[in-house]
């Protein structure tokens, strides 16, 4: 049986592999920690482009592309599109589609679009569907300041305890079909979110109001999958951060689960948050999906790492929702990715 039901949020396969990945970003995310692992890095924001909207749109198609052109198929044998980004109306997503003229589905969980992407593409294709998905998210960080909070130009001060979203975009083609090669990377189970709301109303504090949906996700992939976390090497959130991961880690502890020596943050490993200014660290639906498209495959690749659960984190907010006076509910969604042994 391709797909088994665990829970009505998790679920496993055993015929979806990662064929193919790759990640784009601008010229901070590339002088950061991990910058030999892009595909590519952009020499400035824009690119060239006339705004930081279009230089989004560019930045996530480059990552569809590239993924494809890796994975040595045309923009034919592509099923489906699944993917998101942060704009209204996911406007990136949506243009990009424009030049690649294959079915899409776009997506939207904030942040955490990338890892329902891939869970969505994976029992889709389990399920007897596409054979073909690729999975992308993408954000930019000037895009979203001006979308979400002010214009960079207003040279507004930011709190301690703000993300800095990254200009990034990634991108995995999930394809039908059985490990065969030692390095081959296969997606073995989703768990969907749960909205979790623990009242946070700060905008420029979205790592308090992520940790709780990344505990309970993680805490249910757990007890559905009936493993311990040390099952995987690593646990790598999405945009938690320095601060976010420490609330997540207490929050485990508080009720006797001891996750910290597994427990990392795409948004914390993406910057040297000590020499480069972007406080709590990096947030956006691109920063997960670089991370894992670059770094976090070439460790499963190369051995370094044989089990990782990968949960993006998304705050479901808008600024009409924030001028409303609402709190700021939170997703989280969690795949497990390994390597053939």
């Amino acid at each position: 049986m391709s797909v088994c039901r665990h829970s009505r949020s998790t679920y496993s396969f055993d015929n979806v592999l990662i064929t193919s990945q790759a990640a784009v970003v601008g010229p901070m995310e590339g002088e950061g920690p991990l910058g030999a692992y892009f595909d590519r890095i952009w020499p400035s924001d824009l690119n060239n482009h006339d705004s930081s909207e279009q230089a989004e749109e560019a930045l996530l198609a480059e990552a569809q592309n590239l993924a494809v052109s890796k994975a040595g198929v045309e923009w034919s044998g592509i099923d489906l599109v699944m993917g998101g980004d942060l704009l209204d109306q996911l406007v990136s997503t949506n243009f990009a589609a424009r030049a690649h003229q294959t079915p899409l589905l776009g997506l939207f969980s904030a942040c955490a679009v990338f890892t329902e992407s891939l869970g969505l593409g994976a029992l889709a294709i389990a399920g007897g569907g596409p054979k073909n998905v690729l999975a992308a998210a993408g954000s930019h960080h000037l895009s979203a300041e001006r979308q979400f909070r002010y214009p960079l130009e207003l040279g507004y001060q930011k709190a301690p305890t703000a993300s800095w979203t990254s200009t990034a975009a990634g991108a995995c083609l999930l394809t039908e079909g059985k490990a065969s090669k030692g390095d081959d990377l296969i997606l073995e189970s989703v768990t969907f979110g749960q909205v979790m709301d623990w009242g946070s109303k700060n905008p420029n504090d979205m790592a308090t109001a992520m940790a709780p949906a990344a505990f309970d996700t993680i805490k249910r992939h757990c007890e559905d999958m009936e493993r311990d976390i040390s099952y995987y090497d690593q646990v790598y959130t999405g945009d938690l951060g320095m601060l976010g991961i420490e609330l997540l880690d207490a929050t485990a502890r508080q009720v006797g689960l001891m996750w910290s020596p597994q427990l990392n943050d795409c948004g914390k490993s993406l910057y040297d948050i000590e020499r480069q200014d972007v406080h709590n660290g990096g947030s956006g639906p691109g920063c997960s999906a670089s991370v894992f498209s670059g770094f976090l495959c070439r460790q499963l690749k190369s051995g370094e790492f044989h089990r990782l659960l990968l949960v993006s984190t998304g705050a479901l907010f808008s600024p009409t929702s924030y001028q409303q006076g609402e709190s700021i509910p939170a997703i989280a969604h969690a795949v497990a990715i390994s390597r053939r042994n």
